[in-house]
């Protein structure tokens, strides 16, 4: 059984759909850490189905490196296998991404390559895009870049566009 640590920033929606999957055996899996950089929706969420929680805040003062490195300690002291970004809205080091290198994975709103970073939903309904959707991919030190595991599309239609 693998043993994964999730990170978060929001409504913990991705997060839920993993916890899910565990329940319904479709996954081979534990959460055993639930990492948040933000008090969030996804916090109680993960608390409230008894998974570990632990907020790590970015202070002012605070460096990425050092935030990264807080990070990744607890990731190492949860014993997990994978770490999977699910909704976390931050950008992670070099240091930290090479460290997890072949076990970090994120899931992003949308068909990589199309649409890296953030807003991925009104930009492809800003360019008329026909297919939207979300890619499961390996994080590499290049945003949004790494290599794709699967990717789940939706066509498009005009009661989509504003």
């Amino acid at each position: 059984m693998l043993k994964i640590a999730v990170l978060i920033s929001g409504r913990g929606s991705n997060m839920l759909r993993l916890a899910e999957a565990i329940d319904e055996l479709r996954l081979d899996a534990e959460i055993v850490a639930v990492i948040s950089n933000a008090v969030c929706a996804g916090v109680d969420i993960a608390a409230a189905r008894g998974l570990p929680v632990q907020i790590i805040k970015r202070s002012s003062d605070d460096s990425r490196q050092n935030h990264d490195s807080a990070i990744a300690v607890a990731i190492d002291n949860s014993g997990a296998d994978f770490v999977f970004l699910a909704g976390y809205m931050a950008i992670l080091g070099r240091q930290f991404v090479e460290k997890y290198a072949g076990r970090l994975i994120n899931i992003h709103p949308s068909l990589l390559p199309a649409y890296k970073g953030l807003n991925t939903h009104q930009r492809a309904l800003d360019d008329k895009a026909i297919q939207h959707g979300a890619t499961v991919h390996f994080v590499t030190t290049e945003l949004d870049a790494g290599p794709i595991i699967d990717r789940k599309s939706t066509r498009l239609n005009s009661s989509h566009v504003r």
